[in-house]
């Protein structure tokens, strides 16, 4: 087996193991993050009903100044993120990394979140 590919296999048993434990709620919906080598993306996901409530992502324009891969990309996205679920009535959330560990651009957007209004 390759690395890449044990890597990648990894990575998804981790998240599902974190699913397994954490799922939205229409009270408390799911904060769900995707990072990527170039991007990351944040989604706010009601889970009983299967619908997407609030989205940001760094491929957004104007969102992102400069390089979108980096921590104040993360969180410009975070903030986006924040402050379009607080203006549609959602302050707490459940935070779901998708595997990731918390650090970096995933703690970043975390962080960034938290100080726009969300409670996680």
């Amino acid at each position: 087996m390759s690395r890449l590919r044990k890597k990648q296999e990894s990575l998804a048993r981790r998240k599902m193991r974190v699913r397994r434990k954490v799922s939205g709620t229409t009270e408390r919906p799911r904060l769900s993050v995707f990072r990527s080598l170039k991007h990351i993306h944040a989604q706010i996901i009601d889970d009983t009903a299967g619908a997407t409530l609030v989205a940001a992502t760094s491929l957004e324009k104007g969102l992102v100044e400069g390089s979108t891969g980096n921590i104040t990309a993360a969180a410009a996205v975070g903030k986006a993120l924040a402050e379009r679920a607080v203006a549609q009535g959602v302050s707490k959330v459940v935070f779901d990394r998708s595997g990731r560990p918390f650090h970096g651009r995933v703690k970043a957007l975390a962080d960034a979140a938290r100080e726009a209004g969300l409670d996680f």
